[in-house]
C-alpha cells in the first residue's frame, strides 16, 4: 500500500511537472531526481519515519530553491510528517511540523506576487491540521496498546485465578478424602484386630466387630462415591439423578453410634435449640468432628468421649472431649499434625477458629467455633 501511494504521488508530480509553469523552471534531469526523492521514500515511512520526513523534506527545500513549481512535492513531506506524528514522541512532530511549515514559508517567498499573510495563515492551517491527525492516531495506538497490556493482564489474572480455584478444590477433595479414608480405616482396623483376638473365643462378640466393618465400609464407599461424583464433568442430563447431600450435624448421632460399636463409650450433648447450618458449615463442623472422633479411636485406648453441639448465640461450637491419658498423642493428631492442620484451615475457610489440647484432668479436648450468618433457621 506504501509503494502504491509513493508510486502514486511521484507520477503525479511528474505529469503535473510536465506542464508549462509561468516563472518556474520545467522538469529536467535534476528536478525528476529530487521529485523521486522527494515522493519514493514514502514507500518506507512505517519503517523509517524520521528518515523519511528528513528526506523528503530536504528534497523539497531545494526543488524549491532551485526554481522549480513549489507545490509539485509536498505531498510526499505531508504523509512524512503525518506519519512521524503518529509513530513517534510528540516533540518529533511538532518539530518535523514547524520545520515542514517553514519550508512551505520559503516557496511563498520564492513565489512572486504571493501574499504572504496567505501563505502564513496556510502554513499554520495545513500543518497543524495534518499534525493534528497524526498526533489523534498516536493517542489512538498508544490507548490500543494498554487496551491490549490491561486485557493481557486480566487474561494472565483469570488464569492464575483458575489455577488456584483448581488448587483449593483439589486440596479441598485431599482433605475430604483424608477424613473419610481415616475415619472409616480406623473403624475398620479396631474392629478387626477385636474380631480376630475373640474369634475363638467369643464369636458373637466377632461377628459384632464384623458387622461394623461392614457397616464402616459401606458408609465410606458412599461417602467415597459421592465425593468422586463431584469430579465428574457436568453433562446438563436432566435425566441424571440428584447428587447425596453432604454430611452435616444431623449425622453426628450416627458417628457416635459407630464409635460404642467400636469401643469407645460416645454420648451426644445438645445445648440450645437445633439450627439449620449452611452447607458449607455444616461438612466442616461434621468433618471436625469425625476427625477428632478418629483420633479418640486411635489414641484414646478405653474412653469416654463427649460430643457437644452448642446452637446458643450467634456463633457454633462443637466440643469433642475424651477422658483418655492422652500420653501416646502428638498434639492430638492421628497423622502427625496434618489432621489437626486440616481442621484449622477448614475453620479459617469459614471465618471460624479451632483450639486443640490436653484437658487438664487427662484426655484431649478439641473446641470448633463457626461465626453462623444472621437469618439461618431452626
Amino acid at each position: 500500500m506504501d509503494v502504491l501511494l509513493a508510486v502514486g504521488y511521484t507520477t503525479m508530480a511528474v505529469l503535473i511537472g510536465r506542464e508549462e509553469h509561468a516563472e518556474w523552471l520545467s522538469l529536467d534531469t535534476t528536478g525528476y531526481l529530487l521529485t523521486g526523492l522527494a515522493n519514493l521514500p514514502v514507500a518506507f515511512r512505517r519503517r523509517f519515519p524520521v528518515g523519511v520526513v528528513i528526506v523528503c523534506g530536504v528534497s523539497w527545500l531545494i526543488f524549491i530553491a532551485l526554481g522549480y513549481f513549489p507545490a509539485l512535492n509536498a505531498y510526499g513531506s505531508l504523509v512524512a510528517l503525518y506519519t512521524v506524528t503518529a509513530e513517534r514522541p510528540r516533540w518529533m512532530g511538532v518539530t518535523s511540523a514547524v520545520a515542514l511549515a517553514g519550508v512551505w514559508v520559503y516557496s511563498g517567498v520564492r513565489t512572486p506576487d504571493s501574499s504572504m499573510a496567505t501563505v502564513m495563515v496556510m502554513a499554520v492551517v495545513i500543518f497543524m491540521a495534518v499534525w493534528k491527525f497524526g498526533d489523534n492516531a498516536r493517542k489512538l495506538s498508544l490507548r490500543n496498546a494498554e487496551l491490549a497490556a490491561v486485557t493481557e493482564r486480566l487474561h494472565r489474572e483469570q488464569a492464575d485465578r483458575a489455577r488456584r480455584a483448581v488448587a483449593d478444590e483439589r486440596m479441598r477433595i485431599a482433605g475430604e478424602l483424608h477424613d473419610i479414608v481415616a475415619h472409616h480405616m480406623s473403624v475398620i482396623a479396631v474392629q478387626a484386630g477385636t474380631a480376630g483376638y475373640v474369634f475363638d473365643s467369643q464369636p458373637e462378640t466377632a461377628r459384632s466387630a464384623l458387622s461394623v466393618i461392614a457397616g464402616a465400609a459401606r458408609e465410606g464407599n458412599e461417602e467415597l462415591r459421592r465425593i468422586l461424583s463431584l469430579l465428574r464433568a457436568p453433562t446438563g442430563n436432566a435425566a441424571e439423578p440428584p447428587q447425596e447431600a453432604a454430611p452435616g450435624v444431623e449425622l453426628v448421632e450416627r458417628l457416635a453410634d459407630r464409635m460404642r460399636a467400636a469401643g469407645v463409650l460416645t454420648e451426644v450433648e445438645v445445648l440450645g435449640p437445633r439450627r439449620s447450618l449452611p452447607a458449607g458449615l455444616d461438612l466442616c463442623a461434621y468433618r471436625v468432628i469425625q476427625e477428632s472422633l478418629t483420633n479418640v479411636l486411635k489414641h484414646a485406648g478405653e474412653a469416654k468421649a463427649t460430643v457437644t453441639l452448642d446452637f446458643r448465640g450467634e456463633a457454633f461450637r462443637a466440643t469433642v472431649a475424651d477422658d483418655g491419658s492422652g500420653a501416646a498423642r502428638d498434639d492430638g493428631d492421628s497423622d502427625g499434625g496434618h489432621g489437626l492442620i486440616g481442621m484449622r484451615e477448614r475453620a479459617r475457610l469459614y471465618g471460624g477458629s479451632l483450639q486443640a489440647g490436653p484437658r487438664p484432668g487427662g484426655g484431649f479436648e478439641v473446641t470448633l467455633t463457626l461465626p453462623v450468618p444472621q437469618g439461618t433457621t431452626a
